[in-house]
């Protein structure tokens, strides 16, 4: 019993389920239609069961009158040899009485024997052979309304005349219940029929309805729709005119709307005052760690011994806190939206002041710069700082006599760097957050701010380019794809800064494949 009882509450929770998962306007249309069906199909039961009665008793009420009237009128002799009644010669004939209603007439004797026959549609039979083989039991009296081989029998007694002993016969009428049964299925079928259209009306209706009184309710799943793609929380929800449930929900909705609205304006002006703060304090800061780097230039240059080594490892951190700064300044402002001055700049010279700046940190890789003259207009210094980034993430997360390959190219009008090394590559799970602040491919014990690809992206955003990162060419290691728009470059304004354009017929000196430190010694003799 408790196994019985666990599987029907099972079955209840499951039907239950699958039922909350019907749309909500197919559960009201289903609601409707599944009502107006109960309702029609026991007013169809009713109906049919007292049309079944009403339309049999005007059936037996008919085969009855028919066999009175044919009693009443029926007039037949008996032939001069007083043995066969003259059924040709009886009057009204029998043949005309039979065939208006399909009906079947017998003749009997009082003992029982055929004498006359007649059916709607005319038999090649003798009376001998429809005695031998009855289709009707011999009556021994007048009955009523009986029902025998599918007929309905009425059995009425008449006189006849003529020479005979035989005075008294009896008149079987019978009509086949093939025509009841074809009204009533008719009936049936009609009553089915209404019941199917109706309950087929009462869903479609429903659906209208149901659409109809849901409306209110698309409208508002689409504002909130809309408000999720533009994520403004200042658009408004439509209000409904009446005043129901879902005009109370678009109320409430649209009083957290502008709540959060209040709350997003808060938050934004208080990160705006903050984005304001830390690059004016960055560029404040900028200053006094130019004037300690100065003065612990000077010191490192004039103490010797253990006095040296401390100011060298001071200005070794002053340098690291003005980069540092330098990151933060570069950040806040391209939160602000305070872009840098546009200038025309030769993106080969970038490439390879950075590799030159890179240099003694790449002492044991192998760098290969192939700084291709290519002019955008765009902010040096952090074009500048975007390349270096890039150098020195290949640097610090390669081992040594790692492969560098960094490049500057032209395609469809855009200007592109490619940094790429057969380093280790990306570690698993962190390719989509390269490009996070703070992230840092080592783990928490890391060197670095965790700032460099961060600036990358920022640097990249400010002048509408992209960035991409995907495996080197051979499936090994990390390869960076910055494209930059280049824009309209002055001629005359590039001329003005000292960068000329490519000339032709002669060889590219910025093309270089040596080791870091080559590189350095080779630009700081350029």
């Amino acid at each position: 019993m408790e196994s019985t009882g666990s599987s029907i509450r099972s079955a209840a929770r499951a039907t239950f389920s699958a039922y909350r998962t019907i749309p909500v306007r197919w559960r009201l249309a289903g609601g409707s239609a599944a009502l107006t069906f109960v309702i029609l199909a026991a007013f169809a039961a009713l109906v049919g069961v007292l049309t079944t009665k009403q339309v049999r008793g005007s059936f037996d009420n008919e085969v009855r009158s028919a066999a009175d009237r044919l009693a009443g009128q029926l007039s037949i002799y008996w032939e001069p040899s007083g043995k066969q009644l003259a059924c040709a010669n009886a009057s009204p004939d029998l043949s005309d009485f039979a065939s208006v209603e399909h009906a079947q007439i017998r003749i009997y004797s009082a003992v029982g024997r055929l004498l006359c026959f007649q059916d709607a549609v005319p038999s090649a039979k003798t009376a001998k052979q429809l005695q031998s083989e009855p289709q009707f039991p011999a009556p021994s009296a007048a009955e009523g309304p009986s029902q025998e081989n599918g007929y309905r029998v009425v059995v009425k007694q008449v006189h006849t005349q003529g020479p005979g002993s035989e005075r008294q016969v009896f008149l079987l009428y019978a009509r086949p219940l093939s025509d009841l049964d074809h009204t009533i299925a008719r009936v049936q079928f009609f009553l089915l029929l209404g019941v199917l259209g109706g309950t087929l009306l009462a869903l479609l209706a429903g659906l209208a309805t149901a659409q109809r009184a849901i409306r209110p309710i698309v409208e508002l799943t689409e504002a909130a729709r809309e408000i999720e793609l533009t994520r403004d929380p200042r658009r408004h929800v439509p209000l409904p005119k009446a005043d129901d449930e879902v005009a109370e929900l678009a109320r409430t909705l649209e009083g957290m709307l502008q709540s959060l609205d209040a709350a997003r304006s808060g938050t934004e002006a208080m990160l705006a005052r903050q984005r304001e703060f830390v690059a004016d304090a960055s560029h404040e800061l900028r200053t006094p760690l130019t004037s300690v780097l100065a003065s612990l230039e000077l010191l490192s240059e004039e103490l010797q011994g253990e006095q040296a080594d401390t100011a060298q490892a001071a200005l070794r951190s002053a340098r690291r806190m003005r980069r540092l700064v330098g990151d933060l300044l570069l950040l806040a402002r391209a939160d602000a939206k305070r872009f840098a001055t546009r200038v025309p700049t030769e993106l080969g010279d970038v490439l390879m002041e950075a590799a030159s700046e890179i240099g003694p940190m790449a002492e044991s890789h192998h760098l290969v710069i192939d700084a291709r003259p290519v002019r955008l207009s765009g902010a040096r210094d952090d074009l500048h700082r975007m390349v270096l980034n890039l150098l020195e993430n290949a640097v610090k997360h390669t081992p040594p006599g790692t492969r560098i390959i960094a490049s500057t190219s032209s395609s469809n009008g855009d200007a592109v760097v490619v940094v790429e090394d057969t380093g280790p590559g990306i570690p698993p799970g962190l390719a989509d957050r390269v490009f996070e602040r703070f992230v840092r491919g080592g783990g928490d014990g890391a060197r670095g701010s965790g700032l460099g690809l961060s600036i990358v992206r920022a640097v990249v955003d400010s002048h509408g380019g992209s960035v991409t990162l995907g495996p080197g060419q051979k499936g090994t290691g990390t390869r960076f794809v910055v494209r930059l728009p280049t824009g309209r470059v002055d001629e005359e304004a590039a001329r003005s800064n000292g960068h000329e354009g490519p000339r032709s017929g002669v060889e590219d000196p910025y093309t270089s494949t040596t080791t870091g430190s080559t590189i350095g010694r080779r630009r700081r003799r350029s």
